[in-house]
């Protein structure tokens, strides 16, 4: 699907890292075939050290040729760039765009290219252990599509929706996702010392417990609320726990922090319609 196709990345963060590195992990591309752009040499340097690919500070110049362009930069910068490459990006490439919020309508319009497919990744997909959400525009053809599909299977899995708005949902819940599991660890392990385990230790145990907790959940066909069940014992010491958890609205917290990511999202996307709009 993508021997010999050359892919530029317009923007070399950590989540382009991640794609170039499951790529070229797989045997997918060849380094010489990948290119990243950026505005900082430093950072083009660390990747070309690391990998071996072409690294540029020209977004023009790393779209030349390129038959996959991939964006992954940043929303608030995401219409400057698109201005700057109107016009360089060949009419039949294949945009794939991991820009939270930014709808394909506007990628397709600055830029000419009627192939666009959005996504919307998570962090875990540094270790190939992501979850991908996309969508394609009904100009993309069956070819591009398992182009994209590759790309995505490089860093883990992937789901496929028909209706773009369910790129917004995703940006909330698995996008953003790893921050609250992140967040929720940090607050075990600070119980775990405040307990009087080291640090060191504490860390590990909310590691594992959620690494096992995680892996069980997904082998077992049971509902999330059996299993928790099946470690609440009336009286128990999860009972207690799990009621200070509810008495403190963990479930409404997280549900509102959720939303509110979502609508996040939305207004992101109305500040990249760019314009015309």
């Amino acid at each position: 699907m993508l021997s010999q196709k050359r892919i530029a990345f317009i923007g070399s963060g950590v989540m382009a890292e991640a794609m170039i590195k499951g790529l070229l992990r797989q045997g997918m591309v060849a380094p010489d075939d990948v290119v990243a752009s950026g505005p900082r040499r430093e950072r083009g340097q660390e990747l070309f050290d690391r990998y071996g690919i072409q690294t540029t500070t020209s977004n023009v110049a790393a779209v030349e040729g390129a038959e996959i362009v991939v964006l992954s930069i940043k929303p608030q910068v995401l219409c400057p760039v698109l201005e700057e490459l109107g016009g360089h990006v060949a009419s039949d490439a294949l945009v794939l765009s991991i820009v939270a919020g930014a709808p394909t309508e506007t990628i397709q319009r600055m830029l000419g290219t009627p192939a666009v497919v959005r996504v919307m990744p998570n962090t875990p997909a540094q270790i190939g252990m992501g979850i991908s959400v996309w969508t394609a525009t009904e100009a993309t053809s069956e070819a591009q599509r398992g182009q994209a599909l590759a790309i995505l299977q490089a860093l883990g899995e992937e789901v496929g929706v028909d209706d773009e708005r369910y790129l917004d949902m995703a940006t909330a819940l698995s996008g953003t996702g790893p921050a609250y599991v992140f967040l929720l660890m940090e607050a075990m392990v600070d119980a775990g010392v405040h307990l009087g385990f080291s640090r060191h230790v504490s860390e590990r145990l909310v590691i594992e417990t959620l690494r096992g907790s995680v892996e069980y959940a997904r082998q077992s066909p049971r509902h999330l609320a059996a299993l928790r069940n099946q470690v609440t014992s009336p009286g128990g010491t999860s009972a207690e726990a799990l009621y200070h958890l509810e008495k403190g609205g963990l479930r409404t917290v997280l549900s509102r922090a959720i939303w509110a990511a979502y609508q996040r999202s939305r207004a992101l996307g109305s500040q990249t319609q760019g314009d015309g709009k």
